[in-house]
């Protein structure tokens, strides 16, 4: 017998092909409620045949908060333990079981394992905590966009953490993200002393190109007061030397990058995206001082917000060809055969091969 009643809620919008996997997923759960937003093919009519509470109601205009807030209000009061999550995610097999053997009754939320992007083997590229998994009562979410549960209880948050529930993430590709923008935009004119929505707008500039709107936003991300957070601070700092760059500014780049690197020494991506500008730049030498710096820092933490190219295949790459215009070809080879059996990209196998070739001709 449960010892605690659970229900899984969801928003969605045209995601039939996901359907028969998220639910055959989510089954282990007592009931399973879903807010249609409006689609167009045939989500809703699956998810019906399947045994799911779905509601369906469009959101004018559009937020992200606002969705899964009614879809919240669509799970009984009685409920013990509500579990948001989408239906390109997919939970390993026994989450119900381990939930309940963690969760107590003073519990109020859970942070559980999620891996954001994998490789076609189903290794995880990006991992870290997600924590959608919460009490029926206290809760809500709030911003437009990136948006997060907020406690709002009379008591005192009482959250656990575990490793041993995992959500796989298979996200749809072909999907616009075209309304993130002028959303973020919306979030930090409601909240401007929000310091995450605010990281989020300079990140979101730079990924349209606006590149002296995203160096203001994130400047102006720094000088708040509460972004205390070291790892998004260095983020906010990469990312501004990544629009010098790209305005072919290198001495600012460069300058920004060692602002990250003061920031958070504990973290690979601000020396690693130092060796990537040296190496556009053809400073070799440079190129090796960066990596073999990133390659000192052993332990890779649990956060969003690491680069998929400071822990794979890059920088040994980026060494074995540092190494070889030093004329050093025996750590050459060494390091090239490294990022051979660590890659995992096809598109960079051939690369990877031709250079090794290179290297050996050279060497013999």
């Amino acid at each position: 017998m449960s010892k605690y009643k659970v229900c899984v809620y969801a928003i969605c919008k045209n995601e039939e092909k996901f359907v028969e996997r998220w639910v055959n997923s989510m089954k282990e759960a007592d009931d399973i409620y879903v807010l249609d937003t409006g689609s167009t093919d045939d989500t809703v009519q699956e998810l019906k045949e399947l045994g799911v509470n779905v509601s369906i109601e469009k959101i004018i205009p559009w937020r992200f908060d606002v969705a899964r807030n009614k879809s919240l209000e669509l799970v009984p009061n009685d409920i013990d333990i509500c579990v948001c999550t989408d239906l390109d995610e997919v939970f390993m097999k026994g989450w119900r079981k381990k939930l309940e053997s963690i969760w107590d009754k003073d519990t109020t939320r859970l942070a559980y394992n999620y891996n954001w992007l994998l490789d076609e083997n189903d290794n995880p590229k990006v991992n870290f905590y997600i924590e959608k998994i919460h009490s029926r009562k206290g809760y809500k979410w709030t911003h437009p966009v990136h948006e997060v549960l907020t406690y709002v209880g009379s008591n005192q948050e009482i959250k656990k953490y575990t490793n041993e529930i995992t959500v796989n993430h298979y996200p749809d590709t072909t999907k616009s993200r075209g309304s993130y923008l002028p959303l973020l935009e919306l979030s930090v004119k409601e909240k401007p002393e929000d310091d995450r929505n605010v990281h989020y707008l300079g990140r979101e500039y730079m990924y349209y190109g606006k590149w002296n709107e995203a160096i203001d936003t994130l400047i102006k991300h720094l000088k708040l007061p509460t972004a205390a957070w070291k790892d998004e601070r260095c983020a906010s700092m990469r990312f501004i030397a990544r629009c010098y760059q790209r305005l072919n500014r290198f001495d600012e780049a460069r300058m920004w990058l060692d602002k990250a690197m003061l920031e958070a020494p504990h973290l690979r991506d601000p020396f690693v995206e130092r060796a990537l500008l040296e190496y556009r730049e053809n400073n070799f030498k440079e190129v090796k001082k960066y990596c073999l710096k990133a390659l000192e820092i052993k332990e890779h933490p649990k956060t969003y917000i690491n680069e998929v190219f400071s822990w794979d295949h890059t920088v040994y790459d980026l060494l074995s060809i540092a190494y070889f215009y030093e004329n050093n070809i025996e750590e050459s080879l060494k390091y090239v055969d490294i990022a051979i059996n660590m890659n995992t990209d096809k598109e960079n196998e051939k690369r990877l091969l031709e250079n090794k070739k290179i290297i050996e001709k050279r060497l013999s």
